[in-house]
């Protein structure tokens, strides 16, 4: 007979490791598929210091590591496949994948979201050695420096004002010259002496050795290509991209409820619209994208998952 899981987790982040602990600790049949590198956005992380009890001087790839091991030791299986299509009607749900297709009584959409790039030379090499995505992780290693936000919507400019609580200058780089955010969040911006703007710019290219040491402006109306380097007692800085995610759901387009900018919607206990079909971690609707609520949120979907199946 064709092996039905119990339970197949697509994403193997922080939110999909998550669910395979639980899921197989509860000794469910776990089956987590990944099509790329195992770990999601932490994993490009060089360290963490805000998840509670972690071991110490921890790193993303080292966190990562030990959820794997946690999974894999209560009997989860992880496989590298790339999903083409699933179908979500009826009983069993049917995971097509470029190797085959598997099945399960409950699935668990963890496949994530990822920020949307600059694009430009020299980001993709120093992300997470002076570029990061998430002033929450990140503020904290640059205390005292200098940072430049880009980006001018709600998100760019509220992150700006909590990076403020940690460098002494924080610049807002916005391709056009005004803010997009709300007037109340401008105002509060506008207020903050810690605070600069920097007018119809984008960021052509980011510079440095391992980590940022220089960034290279276009002004949006004149070409004039403008060099910022590393203040000499510095010798860097961090450079914050606020301009969006991308949720991970195009798979699921049609298939389970999504709001408008493709984030699945959800109850508090991770069911979607969809019966024995639940999604975790960023791929979701939620106010904070962070490892703890994608671990969290992980352990929630895999209890109810075990909570639907015991109705069978």
């Amino acid at each position: 007979m064709e092996n039905i899981y119990d339970v197949i987790i697509i994403g193997a982040g922080p939110a999909g490791l998550s669910s395979g602990l639980y899921a197989s600790r509860a000794k469910l049949n776990t089956l987590i598929l990944e099509k790329d590198k195992t770990g999601g956005q932490i994993v490009t992380t060089d360290e963490v210091a805000n998840y509670p009890g972690s071991i110490e001087d921890a790193t993303g790839p080292s966190i990562i590591a030990r959820m794997v091991k946690q999974a894999e030791e209560f009997g989860a299986v992880r496989k590298k496949d790339t999903v083409l299509d699933v179908d979500l009607e009826g009983d069993v749900k049917v995971i097509k994948c470029q190797n085959g297709e598997y099945r399960a009584k409950a699935l668990i959409i963890a496949s994530g979201a990822n920020p949307r790039k600059i694009g430009c030379p020299g980001e993709m090499e120093l992300t997470g050695k002076g570029v990061s995505y998430c002033a929450t992780c990140d503020a904290d290693f640059f205390t005292d420096f200098e940072v430049f936000v880009i980006g001018g919507g709600d998100s760019a400019v509220e992150e700006a004002m909590y990076l403020t609580k940690f460098a002494r200058k924080v610049t807002i780089v916005h391709r056009r010259d005004e803010l997009r955010a709300a007037k109340s969040i401008q105002e509060k911006a506008f207020a903050n002496d810690k605070m600069e703007f920097l007018w119809n710019s984008t960021v052509d290219e980011i510079k440095g050795d391992g980590i940022v040491e220089s960034i290279v402006f276009k002004n949006t109306k004149t070409g004039e290509l403008t060099e910022y380097n590393a203040h000499e007692d510095d010798g860097t800085f961090g450079i914050f991209p606020f301009i969006g995610f991308t949720p991970t759901s195009h798979l699921f387009k049609g298939k389970v409820e999504m709001d408008e900018g493709g984030y699945i919607v959800t109850d508090d206990e991770m069911k979607t619209n969809i019966e024995g079909v639940f999604a975790a971690g960023d791929i979701r609707v939620k106010s904070l994208r962070q490892v703890i609520t994608a671990a969290a949120d992980g352990a929630i979907a895999a209890v109810q998952a075990e909570r639907y199946l015991d109705q069978f």
